[in-house]
Protein backbone atom coordinates (compact mmCIF):
# COMPACT_ATOMS: atom_id res chain seq x y z
CA UNK A 1 0.00 0.00 0.00
CA UNK A 2 1.75 3.60 -1.24
CA UNK A 3 0.16 5.16 2.13
CA UNK A 4 2.47 3.04 4.00
CA UNK A 5 5.79 2.82 2.43
CA UNK A 6 8.19 4.55 4.28
CA UNK A 7 11.68 5.85 2.87
CA UNK A 8 14.55 4.93 3.99
CA UNK A 9 15.96 8.54 3.00
CA UNK A 10 13.96 12.02 3.24
CA UNK A 11 13.00 12.05 -0.07
CA UNK A 12 14.19 9.09 -2.39
CA UNK A 13 17.59 11.46 -3.13
CA UNK A 14 20.78 11.39 -1.49
CA UNK A 15 24.45 12.74 -1.51
CA UNK A 16 27.24 11.07 -1.91
CA UNK A 17 27.75 9.58 2.04
CA UNK A 18 24.27 8.11 1.35
CA UNK A 19 22.83 11.19 3.86
CA UNK A 20 19.08 12.25 2.76
CA UNK A 21 19.20 15.60 1.09
CA UNK A 22 16.82 18.05 2.40
CA UNK A 23 15.40 20.69 -0.09
CA UNK A 24 14.28 24.42 0.64
CA UNK A 25 11.31 23.32 0.99
CA UNK A 26 11.30 21.34 4.03
CA UNK A 27 13.55 23.17 6.09
CA UNK A 28 10.83 24.03 9.05
CA UNK A 29 12.64 21.92 11.57
CA UNK A 30 16.08 22.89 11.40
CA UNK A 31 15.42 25.62 13.65
CA UNK A 32 14.57 22.97 16.61
CA UNK A 33 16.74 19.97 15.34
CA UNK A 34 16.06 16.41 16.71
CA UNK A 35 14.92 14.68 19.89
CA UNK A 36 15.67 10.84 21.09
CA UNK A 37 12.97 8.03 20.35
CA UNK A 38 9.60 8.59 21.25
CA UNK A 39 8.64 6.96 24.02
CA UNK A 40 4.66 7.36 26.14
CA UNK A 41 3.83 10.24 28.11
CA UNK A 42 0.56 11.47 29.44
CA UNK A 43 -1.40 14.47 27.69
CA UNK A 44 -1.10 17.39 29.69
CA UNK A 45 -5.08 18.90 30.77
CA UNK A 46 -6.10 20.96 28.79
CA UNK A 47 -6.85 24.65 30.03
CA UNK A 48 -8.04 27.73 28.12
CA UNK A 49 -6.90 31.03 29.39
CA UNK A 50 -9.53 34.08 29.25
CA UNK A 51 -11.70 34.22 26.26
CA UNK A 52 -11.35 36.41 23.30
CA UNK A 53 -12.26 36.60 19.56
CA UNK A 54 -10.41 37.48 16.78
CA UNK A 55 -11.74 38.55 13.57
CA UNK A 56 -11.35 37.28 10.03
CA UNK A 57 -9.55 40.78 9.20
CA UNK A 58 -6.42 38.79 10.83
CA UNK A 59 -6.56 36.98 7.81
CA UNK A 60 -6.12 40.86 5.49
CA UNK A 61 -3.93 42.71 7.81
CA UNK A 62 -1.64 39.60 7.15
CA UNK A 63 -1.39 40.55 3.68
CA UNK A 64 0.37 43.82 4.88
CA UNK A 65 3.35 41.74 6.46
CA UNK A 66 2.13 41.62 10.09
CA UNK A 67 1.80 38.03 10.56
CA UNK A 68 -0.03 36.99 13.17
CA UNK A 69 -0.01 40.03 15.22
CA UNK A 70 -3.54 40.24 17.10
CA UNK A 71 -5.29 42.03 19.94
CA UNK A 72 -2.76 41.36 22.16
CA UNK A 73 -1.09 44.68 22.05
CA UNK A 74 -4.20 46.61 22.60
CA UNK A 75 -3.02 48.05 25.86
CA UNK A 76 -0.08 49.59 24.01
CA UNK A 77 -2.35 51.42 21.71
CA UNK A 78 -3.74 52.88 24.66
CA UNK A 79 -0.80 53.67 27.30
CA UNK A 80 2.36 53.98 25.19
CA UNK A 81 4.12 57.01 24.33
CA UNK A 82 5.47 57.59 21.11
CA UNK A 83 9.24 56.09 21.62
CA UNK A 84 9.39 53.93 24.70
CA UNK A 85 6.91 51.71 26.86
CA UNK A 86 6.53 53.09 30.49
CA UNK A 87 7.21 51.01 33.59
CA UNK A 88 4.12 48.71 33.85
CA UNK A 89 3.95 45.31 36.01
CA UNK A 90 3.05 42.21 34.58
CA UNK A 91 -0.87 42.59 35.10
CA UNK A 92 -1.25 45.71 33.58
CA UNK A 93 0.44 44.61 30.96
CA UNK A 94 -1.53 41.67 30.07
CA UNK A 95 -4.54 41.88 32.19
CA UNK A 96 -6.39 44.33 30.06
CA UNK A 97 -6.03 43.52 26.77
CA UNK A 98 -10.06 44.04 25.28
CA UNK A 99 -10.96 41.04 24.14
CA UNK A 100 -14.48 40.45 22.17
CA UNK A 101 -17.03 37.91 24.31
CA UNK A 102 -14.38 37.41 26.93
CA UNK A 103 -15.52 34.51 29.00
CA UNK A 104 -14.30 32.58 32.05
CA UNK A 105 -11.87 30.03 31.46
CA UNK A 106 -12.64 27.18 30.15
CA UNK A 107 -11.70 22.99 30.65
CA UNK A 108 -11.71 20.38 27.89
CA UNK A 109 -13.72 17.76 29.05
CA UNK A 110 -10.80 15.26 28.91
CA UNK A 111 -11.00 15.60 32.96
CA UNK A 112 -13.91 12.95 32.48
CA UNK A 113 -14.50 10.32 35.34
CA UNK A 114 -16.27 8.26 33.22
CA UNK A 115 -14.40 4.98 33.16
CA UNK A 116 -12.03 4.77 29.80
CA UNK A 117 -13.34 2.64 26.94
CA UNK A 118 -9.93 0.62 25.36
CA UNK A 119 -9.90 -0.23 21.58
CA UNK A 120 -8.68 -3.40 20.67
CA UNK A 121 -5.58 -2.77 18.31
CA UNK A 122 -3.15 -6.61 17.23
CA UNK A 123 -0.95 -7.00 14.42
CA UNK A 124 -1.68 -10.69 14.35
CA UNK A 125 0.14 -13.48 13.76
CA UNK A 126 0.85 -12.87 9.85
CA UNK A 127 3.82 -13.89 8.30
CA UNK A 128 3.70 -10.87 6.16
CA UNK A 129 2.45 -8.05 8.51
CA UNK A 130 1.68 -6.34 5.30
CA UNK A 131 -1.45 -8.24 5.80
CA UNK A 132 -3.17 -7.16 8.98
CA UNK A 133 -6.46 -6.37 8.34
CA UNK A 134 -8.68 -3.68 9.09
CA UNK A 135 -11.05 -4.47 12.01
CA UNK A 136 -14.46 -2.84 12.25
CA UNK A 137 -14.45 0.88 14.34
CA UNK A 138 -15.15 1.01 17.95
CA UNK A 139 -18.10 0.93 19.43
CA UNK A 140 -19.77 4.81 19.69
CA UNK A 141 -19.50 5.10 23.66
CA UNK A 142 -22.59 6.12 25.78
CA UNK A 143 -23.34 9.68 25.48
CA UNK A 144 -21.53 11.65 27.81
CA UNK A 145 -23.44 14.53 30.64
CA UNK A 146 -23.65 17.73 31.21
CA UNK A 147 -22.54 20.30 28.73
CA UNK A 148 -19.29 20.42 26.32
CA UNK A 149 -17.54 23.54 26.49
CA UNK A 150 -16.73 26.00 24.03
CA UNK A 151 -14.16 24.95 21.83
CA UNK A 152 -11.09 28.03 21.54
CA UNK A 153 -11.98 31.10 19.44
CA UNK A 154 -9.44 30.03 16.89
CA UNK A 155 -11.47 27.57 16.00
CA UNK A 156 -14.06 30.60 14.17
CA UNK A 157 -11.48 30.20 11.77
CA UNK A 158 -13.17 26.87 10.43
CA UNK A 159 -16.05 28.95 9.23
CA UNK A 160 -13.89 31.35 7.35
CA UNK A 161 -11.72 28.09 5.46
CA UNK A 162 -15.40 26.95 4.06
CA UNK A 163 -17.39 30.06 3.46
CA UNK A 164 -16.31 30.15 -0.38
CA UNK A 165 -19.05 27.04 -0.49
CA UNK A 166 -20.95 28.00 2.00
CA UNK A 167 -23.76 28.79 -0.22
CA UNK A 168 -23.50 26.67 -3.33
CA UNK A 169 -21.78 23.77 -1.34
CA UNK A 170 -19.28 21.23 -3.19
CA UNK A 171 -20.21 19.45 -6.02
CA UNK A 172 -17.65 16.08 -6.78
CA UNK A 173 -16.72 17.87 -9.74
CA UNK A 174 -15.11 20.29 -7.66
CA UNK A 175 -13.49 17.94 -5.82
CA UNK A 176 -11.89 16.43 -9.21
CA UNK A 177 -10.68 19.76 -10.03
CA UNK A 178 -8.51 19.80 -6.78
CA UNK A 179 -6.66 16.40 -8.02
CA UNK A 180 -3.94 18.72 -9.42
CA UNK A 181 -2.71 20.03 -6.47
CA UNK A 182 -3.48 16.54 -4.34
CA UNK A 183 -0.76 14.64 -3.23
CA UNK A 184 -3.57 12.14 -2.01
CA UNK A 185 -7.48 11.61 -1.85
CA UNK A 186 -8.59 10.47 1.15
CA UNK A 187 -12.16 8.92 1.47
CA UNK A 188 -14.18 7.79 4.44
CA UNK A 189 -17.88 6.21 4.00
CA UNK A 190 -18.54 4.28 7.18
CA UNK A 191 -15.98 5.28 9.09
CA UNK A 192 -13.50 2.86 7.16
CA UNK A 193 -10.85 5.65 5.30
CA UNK A 194 -9.37 4.40 2.04
CA UNK A 195 -6.39 6.37 0.20
CA UNK A 196 -5.82 6.65 -3.67
CA UNK A 197 -2.32 8.20 -3.93
CA UNK A 198 -1.49 10.78 -6.23
CA UNK A 199 2.17 11.46 -5.77
CA UNK A 200 4.87 10.82 -3.41
CA UNK A 201 5.39 13.29 -0.52
CA UNK A 202 8.63 14.67 1.46
CA UNK A 203 9.29 12.50 3.82
CA UNK A 204 6.24 10.58 5.64
CA UNK A 205 4.38 14.43 6.04
CA UNK A 206 1.21 12.01 3.71
CA UNK A 207 1.66 8.70 6.29
CA UNK A 208 1.38 10.77 9.48
CA UNK A 209 -1.71 12.81 7.90
CA UNK A 210 -3.51 9.97 7.26
CA UNK A 211 -2.39 8.40 10.99
CA UNK A 212 -3.73 11.60 12.45
CA UNK A 213 -7.29 11.10 11.09
CA UNK A 214 -7.15 7.65 11.77
CA UNK A 215 -6.99 8.24 15.49
CA UNK A 216 -9.66 10.83 15.46
CA UNK A 217 -11.79 8.20 14.20
CA UNK A 218 -10.96 6.15 16.75
CA UNK A 219 -11.51 8.77 19.52
CA UNK A 220 -14.61 9.60 17.83
CA UNK A 221 -16.21 6.80 16.78
CA UNK A 222 -20.05 7.01 15.33
CA UNK A 223 -18.79 10.91 14.84
CA UNK A 224 -16.74 11.07 11.77
CA UNK A 225 -18.81 11.80 9.06
CA UNK A 226 -18.22 10.15 5.19
CA UNK A 227 -15.82 12.21 3.56
CA UNK A 228 -14.04 13.05 0.31
CA UNK A 229 -11.14 14.91 0.67
CA UNK A 230 -8.36 16.06 -1.59
CA UNK A 231 -5.00 16.82 0.59
CA UNK A 232 -1.79 18.79 -0.47
CA UNK A 233 1.02 18.15 1.42
CA UNK A 234 3.27 20.66 0.16
CA UNK A 235 3.89 24.05 2.18
CA UNK A 236 2.49 27.53 0.39
CA UNK A 237 -0.90 27.94 -0.63
CA UNK A 238 -1.91 27.05 -4.43
CA UNK A 239 -5.53 28.06 -5.12
CA UNK A 240 -5.86 31.62 -5.39
CA UNK A 241 -8.64 33.60 -4.93
CA UNK A 242 -8.23 35.81 -7.54
CA UNK A 243 -8.74 33.11 -10.28
CA UNK A 244 -12.25 32.44 -9.03
CA UNK A 245 -14.25 35.31 -9.27
CA UNK A 246 -17.12 32.89 -7.90
CA UNK A 247 -15.48 31.26 -4.78
CA UNK A 248 -17.82 28.06 -4.90
CA UNK A 249 -15.50 27.23 -8.17
CA UNK A 250 -12.70 27.07 -6.35
CA UNK A 251 -11.25 23.67 -5.72
CA UNK A 252 -11.24 22.22 -2.21
CA UNK A 253 -7.79 21.43 -1.08
CA UNK A 254 -6.98 20.99 2.68
CA UNK A 255 -3.28 21.76 3.56
CA UNK A 256 -1.60 22.72 6.57
CA UNK A 257 -0.88 26.94 5.84
CA UNK A 258 -2.40 29.12 3.95
CA UNK A 259 -2.16 33.19 3.05
CA UNK A 260 -4.70 35.23 2.45
CA UNK A 261 -4.76 35.67 -1.24
CA UNK A 262 -5.43 31.76 -1.14
CA UNK A 263 -8.85 29.48 -0.58
CA UNK A 264 -7.00 26.72 0.81
CA UNK A 265 -8.56 24.46 3.69
CA UNK A 266 -6.17 24.96 6.87
CA UNK A 267 -5.27 21.29 8.58
CA UNK A 268 -3.08 20.85 11.65
CA UNK A 269 0.29 19.40 10.08
CA UNK A 270 1.81 16.49 10.09
CA UNK A 271 4.07 16.77 13.19
CA UNK A 272 1.63 16.51 15.92
CA UNK A 273 1.83 12.68 15.36
CA UNK A 274 5.64 12.85 15.03
CA UNK A 275 8.16 13.19 12.37
CA UNK A 276 10.43 10.55 12.62
CA UNK A 277 13.13 11.36 9.67
CA UNK A 278 14.46 14.14 12.43
CA UNK A 279 13.62 12.36 15.57
CA UNK A 280 10.62 14.48 16.34
CA UNK A 281 8.21 13.22 19.15
CA UNK A 282 4.74 13.05 19.08
CA UNK A 283 3.61 16.49 20.00
CA UNK A 284 2.53 15.42 23.82
CA UNK A 285 5.41 13.55 24.32
CA UNK A 286 7.84 16.58 23.04
CA UNK A 287 5.49 19.06 25.51
CA UNK A 288 6.72 17.21 27.98
CA UNK A 289 10.54 17.07 27.50
CA UNK A 290 10.44 20.59 27.03
CA UNK A 291 8.74 21.50 30.12
CA UNK A 292 10.99 19.65 31.88
CA UNK A 293 14.22 21.29 30.28
CA UNK A 294 12.20 24.99 31.26
CA UNK A 295 11.86 23.51 34.96
CA UNK A 296 15.46 22.66 34.70
CA UNK A 297 16.94 26.49 33.19
CA UNK A 298 15.25 28.80 34.24
CA UNK A 299 14.53 31.78 32.72
CA UNK A 300 16.27 34.40 34.94
CA UNK A 301 19.68 31.77 33.90
CA UNK A 302 18.94 31.70 30.30
CA UNK A 303 21.42 33.49 27.83
CA UNK A 304 20.17 36.91 27.37
CA UNK A 305 19.66 36.89 23.58
CA UNK A 306 17.94 35.92 21.24
CA UNK A 307 18.42 32.60 19.25
CA UNK A 308 17.89 31.06 16.02
CA UNK A 309 18.66 28.14 14.16
CA UNK A 310 18.13 26.94 10.76
CA UNK A 311 18.75 26.66 7.03
CA UNK A 312 18.50 29.50 5.63
CA UNK A 313 19.13 28.30 1.87
CA UNK A 314 17.00 30.02 -0.62
CA UNK A 315 15.09 32.40 1.96
CA UNK A 316 15.98 35.90 1.59
CA UNK A 317 14.49 36.38 5.49
CA UNK A 318 16.55 34.35 6.68
CA UNK A 319 19.36 35.33 5.59
CA UNK A 320 18.28 38.93 6.69
CA UNK A 321 17.90 37.47 10.21
CA UNK A 322 21.73 35.94 9.71
CA UNK A 323 23.09 39.57 9.30
CA UNK A 324 21.75 40.17 12.90
CA UNK A 325 25.39 38.30 14.64
CA UNK A 326 27.08 40.17 16.15
CA UNK A 327 29.73 41.37 13.49
CA UNK A 328 31.97 44.43 12.46
CA UNK A 329 31.66 45.45 16.00
CA UNK A 330 27.46 45.70 15.68
CA UNK A 331 25.58 44.20 18.58
CA UNK A 332 22.15 42.78 17.36
CA UNK A 333 21.65 40.55 20.60
CA UNK A 334 21.00 37.86 18.73
CA UNK A 335 22.62 34.23 18.28
CA UNK A 336 21.97 32.87 14.96
CA UNK A 337 23.37 29.61 13.98
CA UNK A 338 23.02 27.93 10.80
CA UNK A 339 21.68 23.90 10.77
CA UNK A 340 23.82 21.67 8.77
CA UNK A 341 21.20 19.00 8.20
CA UNK A 342 23.59 16.22 6.64
CA UNK A 343 25.97 16.77 9.97
CA UNK A 344 22.87 16.69 11.93
CA UNK A 345 21.66 13.59 10.67
CA UNK A 346 25.25 11.34 10.95
CA UNK A 347 25.37 12.30 14.59
CA UNK A 348 21.51 11.88 15.41
CA UNK A 349 21.00 15.44 16.04
CA UNK A 350 22.81 15.50 19.16
CA UNK A 351 23.73 19.28 18.76
CA UNK A 352 19.99 20.06 17.32
CA UNK A 353 17.45 18.73 20.61
CA UNK A 354 14.50 21.19 20.39
CA UNK A 355 14.34 20.91 24.65
CA UNK A 356 18.46 21.62 24.98
CA UNK A 357 17.85 24.65 22.48
CA UNK A 358 15.71 26.80 25.71
CA UNK A 359 18.86 28.36 27.66
CA UNK A 360 18.34 31.86 25.74
CA UNK A 361 15.78 34.02 27.13
CA UNK A 362 14.16 34.96 23.32
CA UNK A 363 13.49 32.79 20.47
CA UNK A 364 13.10 33.79 17.24
CA UNK A 365 10.47 32.47 14.61
CA UNK A 366 11.02 33.39 11.09
CA UNK A 367 9.14 31.40 8.20
CA UNK A 368 10.73 29.55 5.68
CA UNK A 369 8.66 28.08 2.27
CA UNK A 370 5.93 29.01 4.57
CA UNK A 371 4.93 28.83 7.48
CA UNK A 372 7.36 26.58 9.79
CA UNK A 373 6.41 23.59 11.76
CA UNK A 374 9.05 24.80 14.38
CA UNK A 375 6.34 27.32 16.00
CA UNK A 376 5.17 25.28 18.37
CA UNK A 377 8.55 23.69 19.45
CA UNK A 378 9.51 27.89 19.75
CA UNK A 379 6.86 29.31 21.91
CA UNK A 380 6.83 25.96 24.22
CA UNK A 381 9.87 26.88 25.54
CA UNK A 382 8.59 29.51 28.57
CA UNK A 383 11.16 32.17 26.51
CA UNK A 384 9.46 35.09 24.65
CA UNK A 385 9.44 33.95 20.89
CA UNK A 386 10.24 37.03 18.84
CA UNK A 387 7.61 36.93 16.22
CA UNK A 388 9.07 37.98 12.78
CA UNK A 389 5.93 39.04 10.58
CA UNK A 390 4.85 36.78 7.99
CA UNK A 391 1.67 36.43 5.58
CA UNK A 392 1.54 32.66 6.29
CA UNK A 393 -1.02 31.40 8.61
CA UNK A 394 -1.54 28.02 10.23
CA UNK A 395 -4.14 26.73 12.93
CA UNK A 396 -1.80 27.80 15.58
CA UNK A 397 -0.34 31.39 14.31
CA UNK A 398 -4.16 32.15 13.83
CA UNK A 399 -4.81 32.04 17.58
CA UNK A 400 -1.93 34.32 18.78
CA UNK A 401 -2.06 37.60 20.61
CA UNK A 402 0.88 39.79 20.07
CA UNK A 403 2.11 41.28 23.51
CA UNK A 404 -0.17 38.50 24.78
CA UNK A 405 1.67 35.19 23.20
CA UNK A 406 5.02 36.86 21.71
CA UNK A 407 6.62 40.11 20.46
CA UNK A 408 6.14 40.93 16.68
CA UNK A 409 9.42 41.62 15.00
CA UNK A 410 9.20 44.16 11.82
CA UNK A 411 10.41 42.08 8.77
CA UNK A 412 11.89 45.16 7.01
CA UNK A 413 14.51 45.81 9.77
CA UNK A 414 14.70 42.87 11.39
CA UNK A 415 18.12 43.44 13.26
CA UNK A 416 17.06 46.53 13.96
CA UNK A 417 13.08 45.70 15.94
CA UNK A 418 15.46 42.44 17.54
CA UNK A 419 17.33 44.63 19.53
CA UNK A 420 15.20 46.80 20.11
CA UNK A 421 12.75 44.05 21.62
CA UNK A 422 15.81 42.31 23.80
CA UNK A 423 17.03 45.34 25.33
CA UNK A 424 13.78 46.02 26.29
CA UNK A 425 12.93 42.94 27.29
CA UNK A 426 16.11 43.02 29.54
CA UNK A 427 15.45 46.21 31.09
CA UNK A 428 11.50 44.83 32.02
CA UNK A 429 11.90 41.28 32.94
CA UNK A 430 8.90 40.71 34.81
CA UNK A 431 6.61 42.06 31.63
CA UNK A 432 8.68 40.03 28.67
CA UNK A 433 8.89 37.19 31.23
CA UNK A 434 4.64 36.96 31.45
CA UNK A 435 5.25 37.15 27.48
CA UNK A 436 6.72 33.87 27.04
CA UNK A 437 5.00 32.03 29.39
CA UNK A 438 2.19 32.86 28.32
CA UNK A 439 2.96 31.97 24.43
CA UNK A 440 4.35 28.33 26.12
CA UNK A 441 0.92 27.92 28.01
CA UNK A 442 -1.41 28.47 24.90
CA UNK A 443 0.52 26.00 23.21
CA UNK A 444 0.29 23.45 25.68
CA UNK A 445 -3.83 24.34 26.73
CA UNK A 446 -5.03 26.00 23.61
CA UNK A 447 -3.32 23.74 21.04
CA UNK A 448 -3.17 20.62 23.35
CA UNK A 449 -4.00 17.26 21.50
CA UNK A 450 -7.45 16.96 22.63
CA UNK A 451 -8.11 20.07 20.92
CA UNK A 452 -6.43 18.94 18.03
CA UNK A 453 -8.17 16.48 17.85
CA UNK A 454 -11.73 18.39 18.09
CA UNK A 455 -10.62 20.92 15.55
CA UNK A 456 -10.19 18.00 13.08
CA UNK A 457 -13.50 16.53 13.94
CA UNK A 458 -15.39 20.26 13.62
CA UNK A 459 -13.91 21.17 10.56
CA UNK A 460 -14.44 17.57 8.56
CA UNK A 461 -17.65 17.51 10.03
CA UNK A 462 -18.64 20.89 8.40
CA UNK A 463 -17.32 19.94 5.72
CA UNK A 464 -19.20 17.24 4.99
CA UNK A 465 -22.31 19.16 5.85
CA UNK A 466 -21.06 20.99 2.20
CA UNK A 467 -20.93 18.25 0.27
CA UNK A 468 -23.82 17.61 -2.78
CA UNK A 469 -22.91 13.99 -3.20
CA UNK A 470 -22.38 11.03 -1.70
CA UNK A 471 -18.59 10.17 -1.21
CA UNK A 472 -17.87 6.82 -2.58
CA UNK A 473 -14.62 4.63 -2.62
CA UNK A 474 -12.43 5.26 -5.57
CA UNK A 475 -11.55 2.26 -7.53
CA UNK A 476 -7.94 2.59 -7.22
CA UNK A 477 -8.07 3.49 -3.37
CA UNK A 478 -6.98 1.20 -0.91
CA UNK A 479 -8.42 0.62 2.88
CA UNK A 480 -6.39 2.35 5.52
CA UNK A 481 -6.18 2.05 9.18
CA UNK A 482 -4.16 1.70 12.35
CA UNK A 483 -3.31 -1.75 12.30
CA UNK A 484 -2.36 -1.57 8.22
CA UNK A 485 -0.31 1.33 9.19
CA UNK A 486 1.39 0.66 12.14
CA UNK A 487 1.94 -2.92 11.80
CA UNK A 488 4.36 -3.19 9.16
CA UNK A 489 6.39 0.12 10.37
CA UNK A 490 9.71 -0.17 11.57
CA UNK A 491 12.14 1.72 13.94
CA UNK A 492 10.94 5.23 14.84
CA UNK A 493 8.10 5.02 12.41
CA UNK A 494 6.21 2.60 14.35
CA UNK A 495 7.96 4.32 17.75
CA UNK A 496 5.89 7.47 17.23
CA UNK A 497 2.94 5.29 15.44
CA UNK A 498 2.40 3.24 18.94
CA UNK A 499 3.52 6.42 21.24
CA UNK A 500 0.59 8.85 19.47
CA UNK A 501 -2.10 5.75 18.98
CA UNK A 502 -5.28 6.59 20.48
CA UNK A 503 -6.21 3.70 23.46
CA UNK A 504 -9.58 4.26 24.34
CA UNK A 505 -12.75 5.90 23.23
CA UNK A 506 -13.09 9.43 24.56
CA UNK A 507 -15.57 9.20 27.12
CA UNK A 508 -16.32 13.26 26.87
CA UNK A 509 -17.70 15.60 23.94
CA UNK A 510 -16.03 17.23 21.89
CA UNK A 511 -15.78 21.60 22.67
CA UNK A 512 -18.54 22.97 21.37
CA UNK A 513 -17.81 24.93 18.17
CA UNK A 514 -18.10 28.98 18.25
CA UNK A 515 -20.00 30.78 15.43
CA UNK A 516 -18.16 32.81 12.83
CA UNK A 517 -16.71 35.94 13.77
CA UNK A 518 -19.40 39.48 12.71
CA UNK A 519 -18.20 42.13 10.76
CA UNK A 520 -18.24 44.44 13.53
CA UNK A 521 -15.98 41.79 15.51
CA UNK A 522 -14.09 42.08 11.98
CA UNK A 523 -13.85 45.88 11.59
CA UNK A 524 -12.99 46.40 15.98
CA UNK A 525 -9.92 44.37 15.58
CA UNK A 526 -8.65 45.37 12.08
CA UNK A 527 -9.33 49.05 13.37
CA UNK A 528 -6.80 47.71 16.95
CA UNK A 529 -4.50 46.00 15.05
CA UNK A 530 -3.47 48.98 12.93
CA UNK A 531 -3.08 51.55 15.76
CA UNK A 532 -0.82 48.33 17.59
CA UNK A 533 1.15 48.03 14.70
CA UNK A 534 1.90 52.18 14.53
CA UNK A 535 2.45 52.27 18.26
CA UNK A 536 5.07 49.42 17.87
CA UNK A 537 6.81 51.37 14.97
CA UNK A 538 6.86 54.24 17.59
CA UNK A 539 8.41 52.30 20.12
CA UNK A 540 11.62 51.21 17.95
CA UNK A 541 12.08 54.87 16.89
Amino acid sequence: MKGTVFPATSSGEQDEEGAPLVPPATEEIAEEGGAPPCKDGDAPVARLPTGWSLSSLGTVLRTRGVGSVMVGLVLLALLLGARRWIDLDASSLLGNTVSIGAGQRRRHHSNSTAPPVPIAFTCGNQTSPQQSKCPAPPAPPLPAGGPAPSCPDYFRYIHDDLRPWRDAGITREAVERARRHAYFRLVVVGERAYVETYQRAYQTRDVFTQWGILQLIRRYPGRVPDLDIMFACDDPGQVRAADFPTPSEAPPVFRYCKDASTLDVVFPDWSFWGWPEVGIRPWTQMLEEVRQENERVRWPERQPYAFWKGNPEGYRIRHELLRCNLSNGQEWNARVFTQNWNHAIQNGFKDSRIPKQCIYRYKVYVEGNAWSVSEKYILACDSPVLFITTPFQDILSRGLIAGKHYWPINREHVCKSIKFAVDWGNEHPTQVRLIGEQGSRFVREEMSMDYIYDYMLHLLTEYAKLLRYKPTVPEKAVEICTESMACPAQGLHRDCMMDSMERHVASFEPCTLPPPFTPEEAKEIADREKEVLRNVENMEG
